[in-house]
């Protein structure tokens, strides 16, 4: 169901890359390769779409982005800090031009006061700087906070774009 309803944003989307020159990299946490799959499920994303990174643990945020580990100790790993470091690594270890990455607490547990579960912090970037910062602030299930993570992401992602 979630695909079904999303795939005319995808495919909106991989048009707009492609007439702009944009090509992509996802670098996700909390939503575990959601967005990575549905990009990919359009057929030619290649074209639009390079690579994406899921990196879960604070270890793979360091290894595979560079994201630094006084950032994580500061901020801790759901952090708008976090999510811009991991859309510069995404960037710098890829070969897209335009990056976008997520870090929340999807639950059921592992939320605070200061950060409940359903906190996600987006970032995407350019070549030259971070082009966009935003906490949501989700509701529901594991399942729909990931989902509606994602959405959102498409969403800005084709306003960027047009």
């Amino acid at each position: 169901m979630f695909l079904k309803e999303n795939l005319k944003l995808i495919q909106k989307l991989a048009r707009q890359c492609l007439e702009k020159n944009i090509l992509l990299v996802a670098a996700e946490s909390c939503t575990g390769g959601l967005l990575s799959t549905l990009l990919t499920r359009e057929a030619g994303s290649s074209k639009w779409f390079d690579r994406g990174f899921v990196t879960y643990s604070n270890n793979s945020k360091i290894d595979s982005l560079g994201v630094r580990g006084e950032t994580l100790e500061n901020f801790g790993a759901v952090s708008q800090e976090i999510a811009n470091e991991m859309a510069k690594g995404a960037l710098k270890n890829s070969e897209a031009n335009l990056s976008i990455s997520i870090t929340g607490i999807a639950g059921p547990e592992g939320g605070s006061l200061d950060k409940p579960v359903g906190t996600v912090f987006f970032s995407i970037a350019n070549q030259e700087k971070i082009i966009l910062e935003h906490k949501g602030d989700f509701k529901g299930s594991r399942d729909k906070i990931r989902e509606e993570s994602v959405l959102f992401v498409l969403n800005e992602l084709l306003n960027l774009t047009l």
